[in-house]
């Protein structure tokens, strides 16, 4: 299923920024994700994010197993890829540094 965040791809490059703490030595992260077949669940590093109904309040997505709020966006190729309200680390992750370059210079 193709939606605004999977553009019908089975894995990609996106921005994921963890609301409620860290994500691994940073709130904000650049990596590779992969689609549940309704795009409404994104894997990440282990973690199952679900799409939060009705919005969430601060993030779109949650982890179903500690209920943590994230924020996940595709990347800009300003590198702007914070949510717009708040400034965060942001790391990205070795396997998709050659992806993220290339988004940005497109």
């Amino acid at each position: 299923m193709k939606t605004q965040l999977t553009h019908g791809l089975k894995r990609r490059v996106l921005y994921i920024e963890n609301k409620d703490g860290d994500l691994g030595g940073a709130q904000g992260r650049v990596g590779w994700v992969t689609f549940s077949k309704t795009g409404k669940s994104i894997y990440y590093r282990g973690r199952v994010l679900r799409k939060a109904s009705g919005g969430g309040i601060r993030g779109n997505f949650f982890d179903e197993t500690t209920g943590e709020e994230y924020w996940i966006s595709g990347v800009k190729k300003r590198g702007s890829n914070g949510h717009w309200a708040e400034s965060v680390k942001i790391v990205v992750d070795d396997d998709a540094k050659d992806e993220y370059k290339r988004i940005k210079s497109i």
